[in-house]
C-alpha cells in the first residue's frame, strides 16, 4: 500500500529520488503518466496493467471515451528506478505538471502522485477539511 507524503527535489538530469518506502511496492520498472490533476502518477506495472484493462473496455464509438483513453495512453512512459533509487521524469511530463526543482510525493494507495511543490501548496490538497465536511463526504461515499 502506497501512503504518506514526502518532500524531495529533482536533479539537473530530471531525476527524482523515489522515497524508500515506495520502492519495494513499485519494483524496478514502473509507468509514469499524466494524472487528472496537475500532477504526475507513478504506477507499479501490475496496477498499470489493471488500469489499461479498464481503459480498453471503454466504448470505442464514444468520442469522449477515446479522448480519455488517449490522455493516458499517449502520456505513459515506462520508467526504471536505478540502484540509487532515482527515476527520470521526462521533460514533457515535468512541463505538464509544472515541475521545477522541489517536489511533493504523495502515496495514493495503488499509485504515487508527484506534484510540483508550488502546485501542491496552491491546491486544495493543503487545506484541512472541516470535521463535519469530512464526515459528510465519508457518508456520501459509503464509509
Amino acid at each position: 500500500m502506497l501512503v504518506g507524503k514526502y518532500q524531495n527535489s529533482i536533479d539537473a538530469k530530471g531525476r527524482m529520488i523515489v522515497p524508500a518506502k515506495f520502492r519495494d511496492e513499485l519494483g524496478q520498472k514502473c509507468i509514469v503518466s499524466k494524472a487528472i490533476d496537475k500532477c504526475l502518477e507513478i504506477h507499479p506495472m501490475s496496477e498499470w496493467e489493471r488500469f489499461m484493462e479498464k481503459l480498453s473496455k471503454l466504448p470505442t464509438a464514444d468520442p469522449k471515451a477515446r479522448q480519455l483513453a488517449r490522455h493516458f495512453y499517449a502520456s505513459a512512459v515506462e520508467g526504471e528506478i536505478d540502484k540509487q533509487g532515482r527515476l527520470t521524469l521526462p521533460q514533457e511530463l515535468r512541463e505538464y505538471a509544472n515541475i521545477g526543482k522541489d517536489l511533493v510525493t504523495v502515496g495514493s494507495y495503488e499509485k504515487i502522485e508527484v506534484w510540483s511543490k508550488e502546485e501542491w501548496d496552491s491546491s486544495e490538497n493543503t487545506k484541512e477539511m472541516d470535521p463535519s465536511q469530512l464526515a459528510e463526504s465519508m457518508m456520501n461515499y459509503d464509509f
